[in-house]
């Protein structure tokens, strides 16, 4: 799971999510060298927490840190350098965080019927239905959700209806 990117976000998603920028490609510094591996599980729980950073190591270069915890059933996941594919089944999970990369903070909270996504860098794009609500805040962007729908003013600007999200980049 992704955890630097300062986001948070609960959202009904019945469609399709698309978005590029900063954080994204801020954080191929920490993955451009990461090598590849893929696994699948059946069924699953996971309940971490992390404080990295400042390490030369694929995913320790920048400081960041939360918690969160998952649950599901069906998960398949590949990752090599700065790409990664995820697809999941019926799975809930929620987190905390905060990153260096956008000097924000993230809460969430999400129940997910499936998905599937795909991320290049700074490009990700995913498609599922999902009830997600929570809030990010950094210097340079804000974002709202409830049951899906919600917004992001900043950096970032998005509009999200019951899940279906509009958004872009701005820098």
């Amino acid at each position: 799971m992704p955890h630097s990117v300062a986001e948070a976000h609960l959202a009904l998603q019945g469609g399709y999510e698309v978005s590029v920028g900063t954080p994204g490609a801020l954080e191929m510094i920490d993955t451009f060298d990461r090598t590849g591996k893929a696994y699948t599980a059946g069924t699953y729980a996971v309940a971490e927490t992390f404080a990295d950073g400042l390490e030369n190591k694929p995913g320790k270069r920048i400081p960041k840190a939360g918690a969160s915890a998952a649950a599901g059933v069906g998960l398949a996941r590949a990752e090599w350098s700065v790409f990664d594919a995820e697809a999941k089944g019926p799975n809930v999970s929620a987190g905390v965080g905060a990153s260096a990369a956008s000097l924000g903070a993230k809460a969430f909270a999400r129940a997910e019927v499936g998905s599937a996504s795909a991320s290049a860098g700074p490009l990700n794009v995913k498609v599922g239905l999902a009830a997600d609500t929570g809030v990010s805040v950094s210097p340079t962007c804000v974002e709202a959700k409830i049951l899906g729908t919600g917004f992001s003013i900043g950096s970032r600007l998005s509009i999200s209806l019951f899940g279906s999200e509009i958004g872009i980049n701005l820098w």
